[in-house]
Parts: structure tokens; C-alpha cells; sequence
């Protein structure tokens, strides 16, 4: 499973880095709806919360949809100007006028984008024009919660009063916790894009996007940016550009906005503690499917004891040597087990490193 994005006869000065003051305000209030998913964070979110306006908190339940359990397109609006070149604003304010540009169909099917329509990645009638899109949107948001019927019936019905209500809550979060924070992490988030920038002049886009994220891998042959993500996408910069917008609060999340008409954006987190290689998604599957066989089980609990040879397993397992090699094959290729030579004898172990990073690999390849 993977991502991917055609970036056939872009040129190089169509590929920009720039961090969103919009974007890390989401980010912020998908921390403070998720904070499970950003442990770095938990300090941050306690200290919040604990001093948050009681109607401001209320408010954050009514549309959390935007950013709990996906981060709306909203929260990105330059990719959707005509041209697919614009870039985000310096200040919150520029960006919220960057919103506002948007058509009422732009915005209603961004902040629906949780029913999760067919046609994302593809051209669509989008929910205003769509009954089955409509009655989906009411269907999904009913299991949110009845304040998230209400706000879905007031976006579908009077759009214009809802995009009033978002900027005027996105300016009293400002005020009230997150002008402090991009006040903290705005020069940082400069600071990576001018490297990124730097890299792209001197290195290429190939190198660039690995330092984005070793998830991010560029077929120059193919003219084809893949991002390994438990998700199936597509998407092409065509005669548009190409966006990179860095963010302090997103790991351990990387994101693209691969929406139909829209520049693609990858929004990636800075100053990550992923490790310097984390395994792809297909590694991860392999991982998780060798580990699931009781034979490999009770394998893997000698071996993280001891080294043993193919020979010795398979005598107290009480199985043939060839079976025993078979599921060693198959923990090697996983990665799991190591072997190394003594004499005429191989002997094989469990790499506990790995099996030690399995869970927290996990949460980072499902929330990736």
C-alpha cells in the first residue's frame, strides 16, 4: 500500500518548502483531540487544557472531525488556489484569507472529507450536489455525536455561517493558546524550510524528500514520488508545483494532501524521535505476520535467550531440521533473527533491538 505522486515535467522551481501557521494550528488541535498520539506532547496538552476557556473547549467538540479523525484540507487552503502554485501565508491572518478563497463546494467537501467520498483523488460531484454524499455525511457524523449532526446540517445548508464560525474559532485559539506556540516553533519550522531549500538547489528532489522522511522515496525514471502509508492514493502536480510544509507537532503523522485539482502537499514532521530507519509497511506486515505463528513464538523466546543452531532448535522443538529452517527463513526475512558463523556451526538469534522497537514501529507505520 502506498501513496503516490506523478510529478512528471515539474520544474525544479516549482517544488517549494515553507511552513503554515493554519497548518500547525491544526496540528495543535489534533494534539489536544488525540493526545494518545503524541507523547512528546502530553505536557503541553495537560497545561492547555487545564487552562482552556470552558466555552472554548465546547466549541472544540462541535466540528473535532476537522482535525481528530482527519486533518481537513482546511487547514491547508493555498493548495487549492487556481494555479496550484500558491504558497502558505506568513501570519495566521494571511492564511485565514487564504480560507476564504476557497468555493463554498471547496470548503463544504474539505470539512466533510471524514465520509471519506470515493472521488478524493478523483473528479466528483462533491456532498453539496451528491444526495448519497449527503446522506453519508449525516450518516457518519450521527455516530460522532448529535453537536456533530448539527454542525454537518448547518455546513450543508448555510456554508457561509460556518465558515464565518471557523475563522472566528480559529482566531480565539489563537488567542487563547496558539499564538504562544507558533511564537516558539515558528523559527525552528523557518529554519528547516531554508535547509530543505538549500538541499533542493544543491542535492535534487531525491535527496530532499529523504530527508523529509525515509518514507518518502523518488523513481526519477518514472518521474514518481511514493510514500509508503497504510493508504491508497494518487495524485499529480501536473502544471502546478509540488509543497513540503514542515511541522514541530505532527510526528508521528506524515501527511499528503492528494486531493483531485489541488497541489499535493507532503506535511511532514521536524525534529521526529523516529528512528534513522523505520521499517516500510510491507517490513512491518512481514514482521507482524512472522510473529504469529506459535512454532516462531516459542523460536523466538529460545533465541532471545541464547544462540542456538538449526539442529538444536529442531531437537527441542521435537520437529525435522528442514521445518525449523523454514521458519527461520521466514523470521530472517522479517528481520528478527540474525545468524553468524562459529566454526562449521550457524548459529542464529533474536536481534531484541527490533523486537523492542515492534510496537512503537507500529503506532508509527498505522499513524504515519
Amino acid at each position: 500500500m502506498s501513496l503516490r505522486i506523478d510529478v512528471a515535467g515539474l520544474r525544479p522551481e516549482r517544488v517549494s518548502v515553507a511552513p503554515s501557521p493554519l497548518a500547525e494550528l491544526g496540528m495543535a488541535l489534533h494534539a489536544l483531540a488525540e493526545p494518545g498520539h503524541h507523547p512528546g506532547l502530553q505536557g503541553w496538552v495537560t497545561t492547555v487544557t487545564a487552562g482552556l476557556d470552558p466555552h472554548l473547549a465546547d466549541r472544540m467538540c462541535e466540528a473535532d472531525f476537522l482535525w481528530r479523525t482527519t486533518f481537513s484540507d482546511l487547514f491547508l487552503p493555498c493548495a487549492g488556489i487556481p494555479g496550484r502554485t500558491a504558497l502558505p501565508g506568513a501570519t495566521l491572518a494571511d492564511e485565514l484569507d487564504l480560507l476564504d478563497k476557497l468555493t463554498d463546494e471547496q470548503f463544504v467537501d474539505c470539512a466533510l472529507e471524514f465520509i471519506c467520498a470515493p472521488g478524493y483523488d478523483l473528479p466528483s460531484a462533491g456532498v453539496v450536489s451528491d444526495p448519497e454524499l449527503r446522506r453519508r455525511a449525516f450518516d457518519l457524523a450521527a455516530t460522532r455525536g448529535p453537536r456533530q449532526v448539527r454542525f454537518t446540517r448547518r455546513l450543508l445548508d448555510d456554508p457561509p455561517r460556518v465558515r464565518a464560525w471557523l475563522r472566528q474559532f480559529l482566531r480565539d485559539c489563537d488567542e487563547a493558546f496558539f499564538a504562544d506556540v507558533w511564537a516558539r516553533v515558528r523559527l525552528p519550522l523557518a529554519a528547516d524550510a531554508r535547509l530543505k531549500t538549500d538541499l533542493l538547489r544543491r542535492k535534487g528532489l531525491a535527496e530532499t524528500l529523504t530527508s523529509v522522511s525515509s518514507a518518502v522515496t523518488l523513481d526519477e525514471e518514472a518521474a514518481r514520488i511514493t510514500v509508503d502509508k497504510l493508504v491508497v492514493g494518487r495524485s499529480a502536480t501536473g502544471d502546478g508545483g509540488l509543497l513540503l510544509v514542515p511541522t514541530s507537532l505532527g510526528w508521528p503523522h506524515l501527511m499528503v494532501l492528494h486531493r483531485y485539482g489541488w497541489q499535493p502537499v507532503l506535511h511532514y514532521p521536524v525534529g521526529s524521535p523516529e528512528p534513522a530507519a523505520p521499517p516500510s509497511v510491507e517490513q512491518l506486515a512481514l514482521r507482524m505476520t512472522a510473529l504469529s505463528h506459535p512454532v516462531r513464538m516459542r523460536i523466538c523466546r529460545m533465541l532471545a535467550r541464547s544462540a542456538y543452531t538449526t539442529t538444536e532448535l529442531a531437537q527441542v522443538h521435537g520437529v525435522s531440521a528442514p521445518e525449523i529452517s523454514r521458519h527461520l527463513t521466514l523470521l530472517k526475512k522479517a528481520g528478527l533473527v540474525t545468524t553468524r558463523r562459529r566454526g562449521r556451526y550457524l548459529l542464529h538469534q533474536l536481534d531484541v533491538a527490533v523486537v523492542a522497537r515492534l510496537g512503537s514501529d507500529f503506532l508509527e507505520g498505522i499513524l504515519r
